[in-house]
């Protein structure tokens, strides 16, 4: 491996950072508990649990995904080159970039994801029932992560054409990465933590009344 530089060590002291924020917001999750029920179970909160983290993901089964598909399908193509992207991020800093075909196919789907976080981010700001319900932090978590796909996409192209050591494209990747980084704990890319511990109480909830798993529920 290479000597690293300081704007390399940078990135991975907020990587650092922020895998240590997240567990302690992990740790705090486990200290708070389950949920706390004074009625009588009427349902399998394990079965709803798992149904909570399958069947109940499926769109068909999520009204705001079936009335709305576009939009969950370029979030979830969006989602897919977010976690791309920081996977990215460590042959990246290696310096062992994917080559060939690997490497093409990789740009053009971070091309797609890329642009469906702008798409979401318009129609964010174009419709104006959604925002009303925005604050600040869904703009600048928006961009943060858009804005490191295409420099990532960047980075990925100049080494397919030879130029991987264009520094200036190198300096912004590492910048934005580390800033990335110190804001996931803070802002709401912590539901990387947090949407699990949301789908397990959802589940209990639903499972302690024994609404979930659907079959449960008598005609």
């Amino acid at each position: 491996m290479m000597a690293l530089q300081w704007y390399q060590w940078m990135a991975l002291a907020a990587l650092g950072i922020c895998l240590a924020a997240l567990l302690a917001h992990f740790l705090r999750l486990l200290r708070l508990g389950k949920p706390v029920e004074y009625s009588r179970p009427a349902g399998s909160t394990g079965k709803a649990i798992r149904y909570a983290f399958t069947g109940a993901m499926s769109p068909a089964r999520k009204e705001s995904a079936f009335l709305h598909l576009p939009t969950y399908t370029a979030g979830l193509l969006y989602h897919m080159g977010t976690f791309l992207s920081f996977f990215l991020f460590f042959f990246i800093i290696a310096g062992s970039l994917p080559e060939g075909w690997l490497a093409k196919a990789i740009v053009a789907f971070l091309c797609i994801s890329a642009f469906c976080g702008i798409a979401i981010l318009f129609k964010r700001m174009i419709r104006k029932e959604l925002r009303v319900l925005s604050n600040p932090d869904d703009f600048i978590s928006n961009f943060l992560v858009t804005f490191f796909q295409f420099l990532s996409i960047a980075v990925l192209f100049l080494s397919t054409v030879q130029l991987s050591n264009r520094p200036i494209v190198q300096l912004f990747y590492y910048i934005i990465y580390t800033i990335l980084m110190l804001y996931i704990p803070v802002g709401k890319l912590r539901h990387t933590v947090y949407f699990f511990a949301a789908r397990y109480h959802l589940g209990f909830f639903y499972g302690w009344r024994g609404i979930w798993p659907p079959e449960n529920l008598k005609n």
